[in-house]
């Protein structure tokens, strides 16, 4: 396994288990599910992500790189109906749209021409699951060539019917025509009485972006005015013939072991079976009301576990990791300073708009699943080891779910569905209360990150060492010009369950470090953005930052009490960004206001541009609770602020004045969208509160409370 294989496992612990499972497909097989017609195949070794996703481990698991089977694929059908198949799924970013696109333009039709078929593990190709910004990376380039190779097909099929050279016709609107008017034919006719099927070359030629019609143009959101109706069903309001209700009884702590369970009176409750397997209690009831009830009749002991208090976790982060870089003895040359300090994450919820979901139904030793996950072929590996049984008797559907960030890889509400389904032998479907999602799913990391620097006088970057303890090593690199630079990430004891949080621990790792820049210029007596410039070598980063600054108006910006200005950029995931932010603290509380936020944003060029500024207007309100106010409180190993009245999000009160920039270069590979523009936003805020107050916030969330009157040194 590569170093940095093993270091992208570090920041998806959730994974760290789960094994990479490839199934086999042959072409009699894709033609026997999808029926006469055309189908287009590829594998994925030839067009999957680049060079450095791969190296990095971003296209599979268990050190294997990408699946090497067929990987994707289309299908047109003798009515004309052309069908996409992908495991990628849609929970609220879009990509059911941003996909469809692409092969409409490729095949030269509208969006509404495409019929997506996601993330159902018996239809669907596999896919190691929705996250890293993967998707526009890694599928979108895949199915433009899917997309491109079926049009010279059918290019080539009515050229060989009219015995004419392909290039004389041309594909619109569904049909083939010859050039000038000539004859034309729908491709549903072409396709009829065909089982063709084409594999695609890694060179295949695809329209370039600076070409794109339908590509690069803000198609509305298909299904959208089902999601405004509420037609869409999500997972938690789907239902089955039979199907009863289920819950599970949790620890009364973390690492808590059951003593002894009294179920008799939850027994008593008609209607209600008690489900005993183990350290395992559920129930099963016609209603969610008589299940939870049921629940709550159970007398169980439980057998405790030691645990530490959020008030004792950087203590004990600090103790694992040892003396910080301040502590280090440096001999410095002179016209040089050294600037040390430790920065802290706390942890904090996803808090996905459904909590989980799953429907489980068996038919004999057969499983099936619907259930809200960004990665149904891992959930199915998980069913199919926790009942011992073959991944083809295991079939998974994820047909649209209330957002996950990052929240949603593991199956453990499929697995306690299947559970009590099995025992029951009815289908059952169980969904977590808020309450329990708050507690029993696993959280973002919290962090300790030591950074220090040598500066020049005149403001040049020469020496960078950075430790981050625990949040991971996204982003954690440097990308300004230095030339002596030390990132590593370390993995320490966490009292914790935690894994994947949207842009990982890049958000951590960024706020540590555009901190300690913004603390270097204050150190040499420069302006935050000129220090910046000074340092940044690379034109795109300079080219968002530059953006970013000058439709802030950072010029002409001028802190006074109470009122500050922030600026930080930053690249991950092959995408570069930059926030200005514009802060107020406000009243004898000093609580902190974003008031007005810029964010410019380059990630190649965009597939859609409305859905890219929602993405990034989305990510700006998600990050600043973030940034702000929300952290997980535990002590005694329970959760103490599990509910949406003690954990705070962003309410409509705290909405800045959002403003993003597109920057779209046409001419650069096009990159996923849905995490790097969120993790400038947190040392933006935070320098805003250090122009406005004087004060150096050097944890997060910054302000949960007020910004203190004093803090550390400045």
């Amino acid at each position: 396994m590569s170093q940095r294989y093993a270091t992208y496992l570090t920041d998806r612990q959730e994974l760290l288990s789960d094994p990479l499972y490839v199934p086999g497909v042959t072409r009699r097989s894709l033609l026997k599910a999808v029926g006469s017609g055309i189908v287009v195949l590829l594998t994925v070794k030839d067009v999957a992500a680049p060079a450095d996703a791969q190296e990095s481990g971003r296209g599979g698991r268990g050190g294997e790189g990408m699946p090497t089977k067929l990987g994707a694929w289309l299908h047109i059908g003798e009515n004309g109906t052309v069908t996409v198949y992908t495991g990628k799924v849609e929970l609220g970013q879009n990509i059911r749209t941003s996909l469809a696109q692409v092969v409409a333009e490729e095949l030269r039709l509208s969006v509404s021409s495409i019929i997506m078929v996601m993330g159902d593990t018996d239809k669907t190709p596999y896919d190691v699951g929705t996250f890293g910004s993967l998707t526009t990376l890694t599928i979108s380039p895949q199915l433009r060539r899917a997309g491109a190779c079926a049009r010279e097909l059918l290019l080539e099929l009515a050229a060989k019917r009219w015995g004419v050279d392909p290039k004389l016709l041309t594909l619109a609107d569904g049909k083939v025509t010859e050039r000038g008017g000539g004859r034309s034919i729908g491709i549903g006719e072409l396709a009829g009485g065909q089982e063709l099927v084409r594999e695609i070359a890694a060179d295949e030629p695809v329209t370039p972006p600076s070409e794109w019609k339908v590509a690069g143009t803000s198609v509305r959101k298909v299904g959208g005015l089902d999601y405004v109706t509420g037609k869409q069903k999500f997972i938690s309001d789907l239902t089955l013939p039979g199907m009863l209700y289920g819950k599970v009884l949790r620890p009364a702590s973390f690492g808590a072991t059951l003593k002894s369970v009294d179920a008799s009176a939850a027994a008593a409750i008609p209607g209600v079976t008690v489900v005993r397997d183990g350290d395992f209690v559920g129930v099963t009831a016609q209603d969610s009301y008589t299940a939870q009830k049921a629940i709550d009749a159970i007398r169980a002991e439980w057998n405790p576990s030691p645990q530490i208090s959020d008030s004792e976790l950087f203590a004990d982060f600090r103790k694992q990791a040892g003396p910080s870089l301040a502590d280090k003895q440096v001999d410095l040359a002179p016209g040089t300073k050294r600037l040390a300090r430790s920065y802290t994450v706390a942890y904090i919820a996803h808090v996905p708009l459904e909590p989980r979901a799953a429907l489980a139904q068996w038919d004999g030793d057969k499983l099936t699943v619907w259930t809200g996950t960004q990665r149904p072929f891992g959930v199915r590996s998980e069913l199919a080891r926790a009942f011992s049984i073959p991944e083809a008797n295991v079939r998974v559907l994820m047909p649209c779910m209330g957002s996950g960030y990052g929240g949603k890889h593991t199956g453990e509400c499929a697995i306690e569905a299947a559970r009590l389904a099995r025992k029951v032998g009815k289908p059952v479907k169980l969904t977590w209360t808020r309450q329990e999602e708050f507690t029993w799913a696993y959280f973002r990391p919290a962090g300790l990150i030591d950074v220090a620097a040598v500066v020049s006088d005149e403001g040049k970057l020469l020496e960078w060492e950075m430790h981050n303890y625990n949040s991971g090593p996204a982003a954690i690199r440097a990308f300004y010009d230095i030339p002596k630079q030390t990132a590593e990430a370390h993995a320490i004891r966490s009292p914790l369950r935690q894994g994947s949080y949207r842009a990982l621990a890049a958000t951590a790792n960024q706020f540590a470090r555009e901190t300690h820049i913004d603390e270097l210029a204050h150190l040499v007596g420069m302006d935050p953005l000129e220090f910046r410039l000074k340092n940044i070598a690379d034109p795109r980063l300079r080219g968002v930052v530059d953006a970013a600054a000058k439709r802030f108006g950072w010029a002409d910006r001028k802190p006074d009490a109470g009122h500050g200005f922030g600026i930080a950029c930053g690249f991950e995931k092959n995408g570069y960004v930059a926030t200005c932010a514009e802060v107020a603290v406000e009243g004898a509380s000093r609580n902190v206001r974003l008031v007005r936020t810029v964010t410019a944003f380059d990630n190649g060029p965009v597939v859609n541009p409305n859905h890219m500024r929602l993405q990034m207007e989305g990510m700006i309100i998600m990050g600043l609770g973030g940034a702000i106010f929300e952290a997980i409180k535990f002590q005694d190993g329970k959760i103490t602020n599990a509910s949406l009245h003690t954990y705070r999000v962003p309410r409509f009160s705290d909405m800045p004045a959002i403003e993003s920039i597109l920057i779209d270069p046409k001419d650069k590979p096009t990159a996923g969208g849905g995490e790097t523009p969120m993790i400038a936003l947190a040392p933006a805020i935070g320098a805003g509160i250090f122009q406005a107050t004087g004060v150096r916030l050097r944890a997060l969330p910054l302000a949960p409370n007020g910004v203190p009157q004093a803090d550390a040194p400045t």
